[in-house]
């Protein structure tokens, strides 16, 4: 009866004989894990600025409003009350307008920036991962035909 080769043993050996260097690829997972830190920080410090403009902005619209609803002696002063309500809630709607879009663009710069860094630090982690896969998987194949 003709003996069955043992697979599991020949993979085993294979296996061992081509080692992967996980460390490597440690380097591009911190990479990445730091670009998504920082790309948390980029949003994060958007919104923070977002609510203070948003909160900032509901307050003067609250002020103008208690102003504008104050009993008035003449008949005349309550339309001019609501035009000068409506002229300057058009204006600080167009300052914090202009502050949200100063807001947006910093985001935009500042992401395209990281990616950009972030590209460049992978491509570079990616590059070491491979040179180390083939001179590890190399130095093994040398190996194995010097003991056969």
């Amino acid at each position: 009866m003709a003996k069955t080769q043992d697979f599991t043993a020949v993979m085993k050996d294979m296996m061992g004989a081509f080692p992967v260097d996980a460390s490597a690829f440690e380097d591009e997972f911190k990479t990445t894990a730091t670009l998504n830190e920082k790309l948390s920080a980029v949003c994060l410090e958007a919104a923070d600025k977002s609510a203070e403009i948003s909160s900032k902005w509901t307050k003067d619209t609250i002020a103008k409003l208690a102003e504008m609803t104050k009993a008035k002696t003449e008949p005349a002063d309550y339309a001019k009350a609501m035009t000068d309500f409506a002229s300057a809630t058009a204006e600080v709607a167009a300052e914090n307008m202009a502050a949200f879009a100063e807001i947006a663009k910093k985001v935009q710069m500042d992401t395209v920036e990281l990616m950009m860094a972030a590209g460049k630090d992978l491509t570079e982690d990616a590059t070491a991962a491979v040179k180390k896969a083939t001179t590890d998987v190399t130095a093994a194949a040398k190996k194995a035909t010097a003991t056969k």
